[in-house]
């Protein structure tokens, strides 16, 4: 049976939270495959496991530590979600957007999210960032979208705009801070695929084709979630490696998604803390 959560869920899940620290989180920050280490700069941090949290789905993949940091960055009151649970994993896409929605009932005004993706733009290098600027919903064109069920009117209308999904103001606050810090980093657009198989050189050479710059399997349910419930949006990719599309090529593999997170992890750090300034 198809799974839809409730108001009630997802205030029970904030209850929980609020148990342990009346901070009000202005930004919420998601770290991808490889990227845990981010949430050791929170300063006066409160660390919650998943497992503690009602309806929270627990990540099982390598690289997602699955903890809930409450704390200060730049300033700035965060939560930050050191890992998170993906589709592949079992989970309802209505559970994969329950953080999302908590974030928000927490206080929440705009969303960070970040991820381990495949180049497939052939100018992309392992270890590049890409600032999302907008992204293909490809598994959501099949009906794998968060906000299928009952509409929740208390977070948005039945039918969100998906219209510039990442913030215009955020997408040029983090190019220029990459700019000025000699950063490597792009403006593309992110695919979502459901996983957690890699692609294959033929589906490598579909997805560039239809106008994808990076892949991965996650991320774009959360934006929607994020959209719906009036957030706005930054999405950050580290690039893990540049998908070539031919036979005979390296295969791709997790562990080089978690060796190029060692790279990028500083320069998303120094995007993330200057976006933090941003108004």
């Amino acid at each position: 049976m198809e799974e839809f959560l409730t108001m009630q869920e997802f205030q029970t899940a904030v209850t929980a939270i609020r148990q342990h620290t009346p901070l009000e989180p202005r930004v919420g920050l998601i770290l991808g495959s490889g990227l845990n280490a981010l949430a050791e700069s929170v300063e006066n941090a409160v660390s919650i496991p998943f497992e503690d949290i009602p309806y929270f789905p627990v990540s099982t993949v390598e690289g997602h530590a699955g903890r809930l940091v409450l704390g200060m960055l730049e300033g700035v009151p965060m939560v930050v979600m050191q890992g998170r649970a993906h589709y592949y994993e079992g989970y309802s896409m209505s559970r994969i957007g329950l953080p999302i929605r908590v974030m928000r009932l927490l206080g929440v005004e705009w969303l960070i999210v970040t991820n381990a993706a495949g180049g497939l733009n052939m100018a992309y290098r392992a270890g590049d960032v890409m600032v999302i600027r907008d992204h293909i919903n490809l598994i959501g064109m099949a009906g794998l979208n968060p906000l299928r069920g009952p509409n929740l009117a208390e977070f948005g209308p039945r039918f969100p705009s998906m219209n510039e999904a990442y913030a215009p103001s955020l997408r040029k606050a983090a190019q220029e801070i990459a700019l000025q810090a000699g950063i490597p980093a792009h403006q593309g657009v992110y695919i979502c695929l459901a996983g957690p198989s890699f692609e294959t050189p033929s589906d490598v050479r579909f997805l560039r084709l239809i106008g994808a710059d990076a892949v991965g399997m996650s991320t774009v349910p959360e934006v929607i979630a994020a959209r719906h419930s009036g957030m706005r949006v930054l999405g950050l990719s580290g690039i893990s490696n540049t998908l070539i599309g031919e036979e005979g090529a390296p295969p791709p593999n997790h562990e080089e998604v978690l060796a190029a997170g060692r790279i990028v992890v500083p320069r998303l750090e120094t995007i993330i803390r200057g976006v933090l300034h941003t108004p």
